[in-house]
């Protein structure tokens, strides 16, 4: 970690997050019946994996789990880049019916919440789309609120949160950066 991160969770704290979000989100669905998880690409899959663990850990059942790149629905497309990497979308569940928990890393302005909710509708049409999200820093742009969140982080708008997870950075934390020094 360098100087100017400064963590608000480290390995124990995502686990303890994610521990609590299965709990609340088996508590509000009543079990598992008709549950889904789909992971935005790509620390929400991972997340969304977790979860499945930590639910399976508590119901002894295993809930589907699915991914979704959310690239050609952004409404910054053409700021990415001439050539924008498009990653596969792996859905093998039917969507109707379903109580999908659809999970991020981080949810700031809403607008990459708003893409995914356009992917998945040009997939299916679930029974309840649920947010769950490891941090909300705040700064919403559109009116996308989570119904999960592993922890709040008030940030400036100077300041990024990111997300590191075992599976593509080899270690879990999350941490701000850039801001004004404490």
């Amino acid at each position: 970690m360098s100087p100017s991160e400064k963590q608000v969770l480290d390995e124990g704290g995502i686990e303890r997050v994610l521990a609590r979000m299965a709990h609340e989100i088996l508590e509000r669905n009543q079990g598992t019946s008709n549950l889904a998880l789909i992971g935005i690409r790509t620390r929400g899959v991972f997340l969304a994996e977790r979860l499945q663990k930590k639910i399976f850990e508590i119901e002894q059942k295993k809930i589907p789990v699915g991914i979704l790149d959310i690239t050609l629905y952004r409404d910054d497309l053409s700021e990415v880049g001439p050539k924008p990497e498009i990653h596969e979308t792996d859905i093998s569940f039917d969507l109707k019916r379903k109580v999908v928990i659809l999970m991020d890393d981080v949810l700031f302005t809403g607008r990459t919440i708003r893409a995914a909710l356009d992917a998945l509708i040009d997939l299916g049409r679930p029974k309840v789309i649920r947010l769950a999200v490891l941090v909300d820093r705040g700064h919403r742009e559109l009116p996308i609120k989570a119904d999960y969140v592993g922890k709040n982080v008030p940030t400036s708008l100077q300041e990024t949160v990111i997300i590191r997870l075992k599976e593509k950075d080899g270690k879990d934390e999350a941490v701000i950066l850039g801001g004004t020094p404490a």
